[in-house]
């Protein structure tokens, strides 16, 4: 306990020396609004807009992520990716998909040595997040149910409710659940559960989150039914998964 609370007033200490430090250098962080238009650019899959965007972030000092320079521009570009992937996810891209790309490009960060090469490999990855987000396979459905897949994309974690959901669209619960059939083919309650189940992969594979932390979190009451959903949509039990990627490398399985 004595420990924790040392950690956490010298966690404090760093924090105000950091604060001194980049005033007397007049140091200023990119701007929030830039950061969020460069992530609107990217979910809108507007490449030189994007990349127009990151010019003037770029255009500023970076912020010190570590005390060795080149690890520092790599944390930064690993916080970019973070952004992208997130962008795209939201923007319809399958998390699966967009985690997949993000892993391909950190690793590429790690094998870097340049500054160079490294501030380079960002304005690549805005155009692989794009790419990507205008080859997905995306139906087309109209505004209420885009609507309705982008709120339970965003909350996935959070209590997604037929009334919530249907609230946020503006319409009735009845009406949502009738078009969302009709238009996607699967009923809300399915679509979730199947975009849950995708999203507990990532926590799978790249965390040591045990599976009833991975049940809670995905916000079912009950493992065993967070197993059942997992083996109907994947075709194995998520802790089969888990053992089976991690000794033979990412394999994907197709649900029966």
């Amino acid at each position: 306990m004595i420990s924790n609370q040392s950690n956490k007033t010298a966690i404090i200490q760093k924090y105000f020396e950091t604060r001194l430090k980049n005033k007397q250098n007049y140091f200023v962080h990119p701007s929030y609004a830039l950061e969020q238009q460069l992530m609107d650019c990217i979910g809108r899959g507007a490449e030189e807009e994007a990349k127009a965007v990151l010019d003037q972030i770029n255009s500023s000092e970076r912020a010190k992520l570590a005390d060795e320079p080149i690890r520092s521009l790599k944390n930064s570009l690993i916080c970019s990716c973070t952004l992208f992937t997130r962008s795209i996810i939201k923007a319809g891209v399958l998390p699966e998909d967009a985690f997949n790309l993000s892993d391909v490009f950190i690793r590429q960060i790690e094998r870097l040595s340049s500054a160079k090469d490294i501030k380079a490999l960002e304005y690549e990855m805005v155009s692989s997040f794009i790419d990507t987000l205008k080859t997905a396979n995306r139906p087309y459905y109209n505004n209420m149910i885009n609507k309705a897949i982008n709120y339970i994309n965003q909350g996935i974690f959070q209590d997604l409710s037929l009334e919530t959901i249907a609230g946020h669209v503006g319409v009735t619960p009845s009406y949502l659940s009738k078009v969302f059939k009709e238009s996607v083919g699967i009923p809300i309650s399915e679509f979730i559960n199947r975009r849950r189940v995708e999203e507990s992969k990532y926590f799978l594979l790249h965390s040591k989150l045990s599976l009833s932390d991975i049940t809670h979190l995905l916000g079912y009451c009950n493992q065993s039914y967070y197993t059942h959903l997992f083996k109907k949509y994947i075709g194995v039990t998520p802790k089969h998964f888990r053992n089976i990627q991690s000794h033979e490398g990412k394999i994907e399985f197709s649900a029966t």
